[in-house]
């Protein structure tokens, strides 16, 4: 089985480069985030034409996330409780013993802004709900777009000029540190415990190019699944463009599981 996650940024202009990811990778799970577009406005004839179910919580020009999924799910959780004023950013669907969560993480803009101190409460709110829904000994998956660096490994700027960074701060990745506590398992971090790899590269200045960039999407999972996976891939290169296609900023993550 073939897991995934990705921030699409927005899917009217990226309809055409995921199903030309699909049809190269045949993922078998996907969680979807950054659809820009409601639940009436998703595609679903277009997915379903290349085998794909999908499970939608979208919001009109901001937010949105989905799981597109090869056998029909069932939703179980539309919305993170508490958090509704931040959009649409949390969906969950069982698949047979598999509970599947992707998630949008607000960014924060910058430490002065207002957004800021309300995403460390959507974190809180996050672990909160996770602690109370899940147990460790389930099959679980939580993936998504956390807009955070839980360490130096993950980001390309120096430690010495990240301490008052978003994404990079000590408040953001104790939120992300909470998680982990719990139980949950970053599996590209499992797997790959020393590598230096992104999977966000600003459309700016080269970045790409000259691989300035930030991991903040992940696949986390709970460690009953460990023993299933065989690899992690930070997709790169559907960072590219694709037959004349834009890319989104973010690459696709995913891993195998047996």
């Amino acid at each position: 089985m073939r897991i995934a996650t990705w921030n699409i940024n927005g899917l009217r202009a990226r309809l055409d480069f995921v199903r030309h990811w699909l049809a190269a990778r045949q993922p078998d799970l996907v969680g979807l985030q950054e659809l820009k577009l409601t639940d009436e406005q998703f595609p679903h004839a277009d997915f379903e034409a290349v085998g794909y179910h999908a499970t939608v919580h979208g919001q009109k020009a901001w937010n949105g996330v989905a799981i597109l999924s090869r056998e029909a799910g069932t939703l179980t959780q539309r919305g993170l409780p508490g958090q509704e004023d931040f959009g649409s950013r949390l969906v969950t669907a069982q698949f047979g013993d598999l509970s599947f969560t992707t998630i949008y993480c607000p960014n924060g803009k910058h430490l002065a802004h207002d957004d800021y101190p309300r995403k460390l409460d959507w974190f809180d709110s996050l672990a909160t709900f996770w602690s109370e829904t899940r147990s460790t000994e389930e099959a679980a998956v939580l993936c998504g777009d956390l807009n955070l660096c839980p360490a130096e490994l993950d980001s390309h700027h120096p430690p010495e000029k990240t301490g008052d960074r978003i994404f990079h701060t000590t408040a953001e990745r104790a939120r992300f540190e909470r998680l982990l506590e719990w139980g949950l398992v970053d599996l590209f971090r499992h797997r790959h415990p020393e590598e230096r790899m992104y999977s966000w590269w600003d459309y700016r200045g080269g970045s790409f190019h000259r691989n300035l960039g930030l991991r903040i999407d992940f696949l986390l999972a709970t460690p009953t699944l460990l023993a299933r996976v065989r690899d992690v891939v930070i997709d790169r290169d559907y960072r590219k463009k694709k037959d004349g296609l834009t890319a989104s900023d973010h690459a696709p993550v995913y891993a195998d599981l047996e």
